[in-house]
């Protein structure tokens, strides 16, 4: 008994290892844009950003085929060819002299992110009863917090030394690919039960646009602070990425929080989410200043650290062990296109209302965003009985 306990603890750390490398897998390497850009300096603004949003497009791609890759591959073949794709396609990108080479090695981050989003929640609920799944999922989303911070920190720091170095930071990997080639069994997570994509979101549909309307309503906040905040111009400079960081954090504990949360408000925990997002950035619109500046930094960080792992747990409770090739593809998806869209669709409102001169534009579309998925949330994430 002793000896399974400690088998199905290793399994769950090593499964959560992934968690460690997945959302932020595209900006991690944020903080060296700058040097980057200096490097290339012949190259258009375009191709640079596209250093942080080719992997997203890829991810998405890849989710489309990932049930298909489940058939022919077992859960640790699958995510080792990930993980591979995630490690060396990172670190590879630093070798290049050339943008559109380093693109390509961006592309194989995203094409390994897309394997191993899916199995990083997916296996959770394929090994685990539903009683230890939720807590499972927080400590994901957790993990997922921190390893961004993580992520952004060495970044920065290896950036300091070089901008090849800074692509560095994806030999985090190395540490789930030993971590699986040693505790994660080889079975193959198909089943009899596994839908069609189409038939899939038709189930699924309301946790998919949930994330996707969730991820829009974080990610305007990382795309817009700093500069919302310098234009501001009451908290200096070099406090923004300080604030940042401490968001992150609060995300960090929102997601260890999330089982406490769940056995407290059991099903109304779906409003908390969106109530704290909608209260965050209506602090960052009206006081502003320091107080509302870092309240409502706190109550978007803590958001997103809850909201990710309800919708996540609920969906796989849903789906059962057929999570894996249903409907986590489907949430990975929306997640990385939202992450992908928030700035295409603020500059497309902002090109609307150019002759308007409106202070904090981003904070309001967030506002307006957060209310479609409070009002989602109430209709939609309902548990039925």
């Amino acid at each position: 008994m002793e000896k399974k306990e400690i088998s199905s603890k290793k399994l769950a750390v090593t499964v959560l290892s992934l968690s460690l490398l997945t959302v932020m897998a595209g900006a991690a390497v944020a903080p060296a844009l700058g040097v980057i850009e200096r490097y290339f300096a012949g190259e258009s603004q375009l191709l640079i950003q596209m250093i942080i949003s080719v992997p997203a497009i890829f991810i998405v791609f890849t989710n489309m085929f990932f049930p298909k890759m489940c058939k022919v591959c077992k859960s640790r073949t699958l995510v080792l060819i990930g993980l591979i794709l995630y490690t060396v396609g990172g670190c590879a990108a630093g070798l290049f002299s050339s943008i559109y080479t380093v693109l390509a090695a961006r592309a194989l981050v995203g094409i390994g992110v897309g394997i191993v989003m899916p199995m990083s929640t997916g296996l959770l609920a394929f090994y685990f009863p539903p009683d230890r799944q939720a807590t499972y999922m927080g400590y994901s989303s957790a993990m997922n917090q921190m390893g961004g911070v993580i992520a952004t920190l060495l970044s920065g720091l290896l950036a300091g030394i070089s901008w090849r170095a800074s692509f560095l930071v994806y030999l985090m990997g190395l540490i789930s690919i030993i971590l699986c080639l040693i505790f994660l069994p080889n079975h193959r997570i198909v089943s009899e039960e596994t839908h069609a994509s189409g038939g899939a979101f038709k189930e699924y549909y309301a946790f998919v646009i949930a994330i996707f309307l969730l991820m829009t309503t974080f990610f305007i906040y990382p795309a817009n602070f700093a500069m919302e905040t310098v234009a501001e111009g009451v908290i200096p400079q070099k406090f923004i990425s300080v604030i940042m960081a401490g968001m992150d954090f609060v995300a960090f504990v929102g997601g260890l929080s999330f089982v406490l949360i769940m056995k407290r408000l059991l099903n109304k925990t779906r409003l908390l989410a969106p109530g704290l997002f909608l209260l965050g950035y209506v602090l960052l619109l009206f006081p502003g200043g320091w107080i509302g500046t870092l309240a409502g930094s706190v109550c978007i960080g803590f958001a997103n650290g809850l909201g990710i792992p309800f919708i996540i747990s609920t969906a796989s409770r849903k789906a059962g062990k057929t999570a894996a090739t249903t409907v986590m593809p489907l949430i990975s998806m929306a997640l990385y296109l939202a992450q992908f869209l928030t700035p295409v669709i603020m500059s497309v409102v902002k090109s609307a209302l150019s002759g308007h001169n409106i202070a904090h534009l981003p904070y309001m579309v967030a506002v307006v965003v957060a209310v479609l998925l409070l009002i989602w949330s109430v209709v939609e994430l309902k548990e039925k009985k």
